[in-house]
């Protein structure tokens, strides 16, 4: 098949949606689809795409990023030109820029294409309604609905996926469930310990660690008020921050110096590849306490680690993790439950271990890149067909 994926930039610091794409487009290139990524310069990393050979990436200009809305109006243009050459395309994201040029060719042309939103459907968490829930719901008014309308079929990753594109009107026959794959051969060759508690000087500490994009969704406040009361009695326990700010670490600082605990909290960065690994392998917790989240990917590559996850029970990671015992769930907000979560795992690691090496090997079994990529063929060929 000559498969299109359009997203708005293609950079590692786009986290685990990028890094997912990224996975996805070479297995299918290398199970012989021609595969062709159309993306945004925003925050362009050459580096990063001459690591994909098997993929065509074309990059458009984008002119502006206001809001983290990417437009890049040369793309109309080549999608027009080019759009009937491809079988199928495949769309990551709700609400983009790509999406309108795209719906707009693929109706004029007859290509079909399906909608993958990666729990960016939401116009709002908590309730909460601002300049940005305005911005989305005007989006949805000229645009969304109709995008949705006409995607042959859209992508859930949870059944929390599924009931958002149900309460947005989407029918039942229109959705499918594929959980994102993992490339567990990345994680069957995984680095010695101890070489990031040595770089950090961390040999004799107990490592709680976030791994992520440092943002206000990721619960990480919550997270701070846990390892606060945790650092009470566990004086050798340090809270590792790994990811790259998303707006959020100015605010997140001021918050860790009214609990004290400045001290006892590292900013690595981000950190990708073999340092990403290395710093896996030596937490001896992964913790994501998020308000939202559409599934485990940062905790089930602790998993393939070897390292025990905490996560909150609220999200769709929650439903990933409680479905195969990968971990240990918490209340969110529930500062109390998540201190006694983090301690009980620094008291009790043989058991904690055992949890995660049977969650280790259902992910190696069950969900690895090379089924996944077989599921998303399955999809395509059943859009194909019309089904």
């Amino acid at each position: 098949m000559k498969i299109l994926h359009l997203f708005d930039f293609f950079s590692p610091l786009g986290g685990g949606m990028v890094d997912l794409i990224y996975k996805i487009t070479r297995a299918q290139a290398q199970r012989g689809h021609e595969v062709t990524i159309y993306t945004g310069d925003h925050k362009l990393d050459r580096a990063y795409i001459a690591t994909l050979p098997e993929v065509q990436v074309r990059l458009f200009h984008c002119v502006s990023s206001l809001g983290g809305f990417h437009i890049m109006p040369s793309i109309f243009r080549a999608l027009k030109d080019n759009l009937k050459g491809f079988d199928i395309a495949h769309v990551h994201a709700a609400r983009s820029f790509q999406n309108i040029a795209l719906r707009h060719y693929a109706q004029k042309h007859g290509v079909p294409y399906v909608l993958d939103t990666h729990g960016t459907l939401p116009r709002s968490v908590q309730g909460k309604k601002g300049f940005k829930w305005l911005l989305k719901w005007k989006y949805d008014v000229f645009f969304g609905k109709t995008i949705l309308h006409d995607a042959a079929k859209v992508v859930a990753e949870t059944q929390l996926g599924i009931q958002e594109y149900l309460d947005f009107g989407v029918s039942q026959d229109k959705i499918v469930l594929i959980q994102p794959p993992f490339d567990t051969e990345v994680f069957s060759r995984l680095p010695g310990r101890g070489l990031f508690r040595q770089k950090y000087n961390l040999e004799d500490k107990k490592i709680i660690m976030f791994l992520g994009r440092i943002h206000w969704i990721k619960g990480i406040d919550f997270l701070a008020r846990g390892f606060a009361k945790l650092a009470e009695t566990k004086d050798d326990a340090v809270l590792v921050i790994v990811g790259n700010d998303d707006g959020y670490k100015t605010a997140l600082e001021e918050l860790i110096k009214e609990l004290g605990i400045v001290d006892k909290v590292l900013f690595t960065g981000f950190l990708g590849g073999e340092d990403k690994l290395r710093a896996l392998v030596d937490a001896d917790m992964v913790i994501q306490t998020s308000r939202y989240e559409q599934g485990a990917w940062a905790p089930f590559e602790a998993v393939l680690c070897g390292t025990p996850i905490i996560v909150s029970s609220n999200s769709g990671a929650g439903e990933d993790v409680k479905k195969i015992d990968a971990g240990y769930l918490v209340e969110y907000g529930n500062i109390n439950d998540l201190k006694e979560k983090m301690a009980f795992i620094l008291e009790n690691p043989g058991e904690a271990k055992e949890k995660t090496l049977k969650a280790k090997a259902y992910i190696e079994n069950n969900l690895s890149i090379e089924e996944g990529v077989k599921k998303y063929e399955k999809l395509y060929e059943s859009v194909l067909r019309k089904e």
